[in-house]
Order: C-alpha cells, then structure tokens, then sequence
C-alpha cells in the first residue's frame, strides 16, 4: 500500500505542532494508507523566503508530496482574509500548486487555542501526571475567543507542573506544548468550533476527490 505524504508550510516554528490533528482528521475521515507527515522547516534554508507563495514553493521543492497544508494564524484578522490570502498564493505560478491538493489551516486567533482541551494530557505533559491542582481549562466552545491563547496555555502548563518557582526555571513551556501535542489521541472535542469544522470538511472533499479512503 503506498503512503500518503502530506506537508505542512506555517506561520513559525511552534506551529509544527498542526501535524498530529491534521494526521488525526486524515485517519478520522477514512484514509487507509500509511500517512507520513511533514513540517517544511525553511529556516534551514541560506534565505528562508517571506512571502506566502515563496514558502509553498520552497516547501515543496524541499519536502515532495501528494497533500499540503497551508497554515496561517487569524490572530486579528477575520479568518476569511487569512484563507483568502492562502488562495491567492496558491494561485500564482510559483506556487506549483495548481494541480496539487491543498488545504487551508487557519486557526481563529492562534495554533495553541486548539490545544486547551484535555487536562489528562496538559499534566501528563507537564510531568505531573497525578497533579491534584485545579486548572481552570477554558470551554472548548470559547477557546477561539481567548485574548491570548499561547499565554493561557503557557500559564496552565505551569500551573499542571505544581513545582515550586526554584524549580520552575528548569521547566519549559514550549518543550510541554509539543509534548502535549504529540500525547493527545482524539480531537474530536474541536468539532465544536466553526474553524475546525470547516478544515475537517475541506480536507474531506479533498480526501473523496482523491480517492484516499480506498485501498492503493
């Protein structure tokens, strides 16, 4: 059976994390063939390109593949211009992208506001895995509507270590967050927002059109 490689282009280096849901909802939404993921990291890259097209391109001469992922923060852009912008990239000729399936990943506000769901797993992360303290976990519902999602999960990460502030300085945030992400197995509680809903639909038009569901 032949896999499926997809590759991700992002806004930073963090957002790499995107891999393990997109890989979620691939399997979720009936892909049957091994899935290998990719994150382009183009800052390996003498002059890592800047503009959106640029970094599509560049992604794609450096990490080939059947599927790619486009990700863009709406941070405080209404998520419609970020995913307009995407395909207006797409569209030009350097992007190589004409006939290649393609996706939009565009998170309201930011990537980490999709990883404030499961409080087994944020202390397991934060290796306190028994911790007792309360963390105030966001509804689900209301995450995308956070001021400051990377801040909210860096404050609750610490919370889960319960380690005193001596000790804290040898924990870090970010060495958590893609721990965290690597330790959920279900995003289904995402399905509550517009945003992910509306990927998972693109991705499963993308998925049928392909025929990626079937045995190959």
């Amino acid at each position: 059976m032949s896999t499926l490689r997809f590759t991700l282009v992002t806004d930073g280096a963090t957002d790499a994390v995107l891999l393990h849901p997109l890989r979620w909802l691939l399997i979720k939404n009936g892909v049957v063939r091994p899935i290998e993921p990719v994150w382009a990291d183009l800052k390996q890259l003498a002059k890592p390109p800047t503009q959106l097209a640029d970094k599509i391109r560049s992604a794609l001469d450096l990490y080939p593949c059947e599927l790619v992922f486009v990700h863009r923060d709406a941070e405080k852009e209404p998520r419609e211009n970020r995913i307009a912008e995407i395909r207006r990239a797409i569209k030009l000729p350097s992007s190589y992208l004409f006939a290649m399936p393609h996706v939009c990943v565009v998170p309201v506000r930011m990537t980490e506001a999709w990883f404030l769901f499961d409080e087994a797993k944020m202390r397991l992360a934060a290796g306190n895995p028994s911790g007792s303290s309360e963390l105030s976990l966001p509804p689900v519902s209301k995450v995308e509507s956070l001021p400051d999602p990377k801040e909210t999960l860096r404050e609750l990460l610490i919370q889960a270590t319960e380690l005193s502030p001596r000790r804290l300085k040898q924990f870090s945030p970010v060495k958590a967050f893609y721990r965290l992400a690597e330790l959920i197995d279900d995003f289904s509680p995402l399905r509550q927002l517009s945003a992910f809903r509306q990927l998972e639909q693109e991705l499963k038009t993308v998925i049928e059109t392909s025929g990626w569901s079937k045995p190959g």
